[in-house]
């Protein structure tokens, strides 16, 4: 926490000394006290001592004061603030490997599930794209505020097929990527000028755009290699998050050239990832289990959606000044029939 105003912060030196005046003026009741030298008709006349009671009153008073004084300097705390807009593609993993079942209940399914619950922690000015590849990649929406066409896009997806990876990533770079003027001398009429907020999907070129890789094997067909992508990514200053979804135990069954199915492993290529990563400026994820593959999720929903920022919380201290103040009248009016 920090202070805009810290020169006010001296006057906290005046609770000490509402402290001293509290206890002098206690030891001179205690005085005043002795000097009635019928002590037995004082203990008639008094049924008993107030005791702790007494001192609690004047401890909220205090509380009060010193609350109250903090929120003379306006103290500022980070709170996490939604920021204002960005683009985030979730580039999905749907080859056949994802039909693994050592995530619960497959790789694929836990995936829709903790991606979905991710989008609905963004905030709503985020627009969301969702890529998947496979054999092939495919764009299943392109950044949107769309929530439920979001949802739709994910919860359409199925696993088969090889892993096109690099071919992911491209895919989703192509929002970043300018538009591919027509060739000179074309008859082909020109196309319009595309609307600058719907051209990047974040409201104009300033917006960030972040890309978000779900993979749970080794790349193994497309024409682009995951390391050149990333190379791509990194010149266009777009960040890849990874995550690797899966165990080292992750077996699957494929059909072999008779049609008898063959169980093979498919473990997470987490070097690759780990290194797309770090090529584009991003962090590596592993995800083992669901219950990691959530998590992880809303650690990067906090991250991508998010950004600290100080807020002034004077009106957080005056209020708990004025409830220490009101509890400590309650108290001496309901105890000693008295204010304060």
């Amino acid at each position: 926490m920090s202070v805009q105003w810290p020169g006010l912060l001296w006057a906290l030196a005046l609770v000490p000394v509402a402290l001293a005046a509290y206890l002098l003026a206690q030891r001179r009741r205690s005085r005043y006290t002795v000097r009635f030298t019928n002590l037995d008709l004082l203990a008639n006349v008094v049924s008993a001592k107030p005791g702790w009671r007494r001192h609690v009153p004047p401890a909220f008073y205090l509380l009060a004061l010193a609350a109250l004084l903090v929120s003379l300097a306006r103290p500022q705390a980070l709170a996490l603030v939604p920021k204002e807009q960005a683009t985030i593609i979730l580039v999905m993993d749907v080859s056949g490997s994802m039909n693994a079942t050592d995530v619960a209940p497959t790789r694929l399914v836990s995936s829709q599930r903790a991606a979905t619950e991710f989008i609905e922690q963004l905030p709503e000015k985020f627009r969301v794209g969702i890529v998947s590849f496979a054999s092939t990649a495919q764009t299943l929406t392109r950044p949107t505020t769309d929530r439920p066409a979001v949802y739709e896009a994910v919860a359409s997806l199925h696993a088969e097929g090889a892993t096109a990876m690099g071919d992911g990533i491209e895919r989703a770079l192509d929002v970043k990527r300018p538009p591919t003027p027509p060739p000179t001398g074309s008859s082909a009429r020109p196309a319009p000028t595309p609307d600058p907020g719907a051209q990047q999907g974040t409201g104009g070129n300033d917006a960030p755009l972040v890309v978000l890789l779900l993979s749970d094997g080794a790349n193994t067909q497309g024409r682009t290699q995951p390391m050149e992508a990333a190379s791509d990514a990194r010149e266009l200053g777009v960040p890849v998050f990874t995550i690797a979804l899966g165990t080292d135990r992750g077996m699957v069954d494929v059909p072999d050239e008779t049609g008898n199915l063959r169980r093979i492993p498919v473990p997470p290529d987490k070097l690759t990832l780990q290194r797309i990563a770090e090529t584009t400026g991003a962090r590596f994820y592993a995800a083992p289990s669901n219950d990691d593959l959530k998590e992880i999720y809303r650690e990067l929903g906090s991250k991508i959606g998010f950004v600290k920022e100080k807020q002034e919380i004077t009106v957080v201290f005056a209020a708990t000044g004025l409830l220490f103040l009101v509890a400590g009248a309650t108290m001496s009016l309901t105890w000693f029939s008295r204010f304060p």
